[in-house]
């Protein structure tokens, strides 16, 4: 404003005032501020932010998806690696995810992606580790489903490698979601030992999974997932205790 009203009686060579160009100029640029500051606001009200934290990103594009991945617990060592690293960074809550495409000719596994729980950073109820799994996973194949076929028709396997058993939320998902397999470490016990509530998931709730041909597999690496679990509890932040999903 300062330089605006000393502008005011400025002349040019030619002995005309300036200072309506200056204050034009000023005003065009304020109001294409105001503008796309209020387009800003408008889109932040009508998107959802997903996105992992920086380390996650450096680690998968550096170490993670460079690897051939050839059993259950390589596999699921990276997703107890990546619950106990976001709780290390402050980065989320005490749960890892990591989805495969197995090569069966090969018998070797790719990433395709990996999740955490960004339930605090983000404020969003939704985001667990097997959900942003899934998004991530969907968005880079450009499906809204696993179940995609190969060039000779058959359908691809994919498989979600988490590091506890699945809320009732994440069970939806991933019935959804187009896996062929969901593999678990530790269990809906270890993390409600701690606080966390898992809602309503029963055996009934794996057997639907398996009678829509999602193979089930149990804990692996139960043991370390858990510890990481209990490290948690100590210090962690408990956010849905009182029953709201985990």
């Amino acid at each position: 404003m300062n330089f605006l009203a000393s502008s005011i009686h400025t002349t040019s060579s030619s002995g005309k005032s300036v200072a309506p160009l200056i204050l034009t100029g000023a005003a065009a640029g304020l109001c294409t501020y105001i503008a796309t500051k209020k387009l800003i606001t408008r889109n932040d009200k009508h998107s959802v932010n997903v996105h992992l934290p920086e380390w996650a990103k450096t680690e998968f594009d550096e170490f993670f998806s460079q690897k051939k991945y050839t059993n259950d617990e390589e596999m699921m060592e990276l997703a107890v690696h990546l619950s106990a690293r976001n709780v290390a960074e402050n980065t989320g809550g005490p749960f890892g995810c990591a989805i495969f495409e197995r090569d069966f000719e090969n018998n070797t596994s790719e990433l395709v992606s990996i999740g955490i729980n960004r339930v605090v950073p983000l404020s969003n109820s939704t985001l667990h580790g097997e959900t942003v799994a899934i998004q991530l996973a969907q968005s880079n194949l450009k499906s809204f489903t696993m179940q995609i076929p190969n060039k000779s028709g058959k359908i691809r396997k994919f498989e979600l490698f988490t590091s506890c058993e699945p809320c009732a939320m994440c069970l939806g998902a991933t019935l959804w979601s187009g896996v062929s397999r969901i593999v678990c470490a530790a269990t809906k016990a270890d993390a409600e030992r701690i606080g966390f509530n898992e809602g309503p998931v029963f055996a009934e709730s794996y057997k639907q999974l398996e009678e829509a041909g999602i193979q089930v597999t149990k804990l692996v690496l139960q043991k370390e997932a858990a510890a990481v679990l209990a490290d948690y509890g100590k210090k962690g932040v408990i956010y849905n205790s009182s029953g709201s999903s985990l």
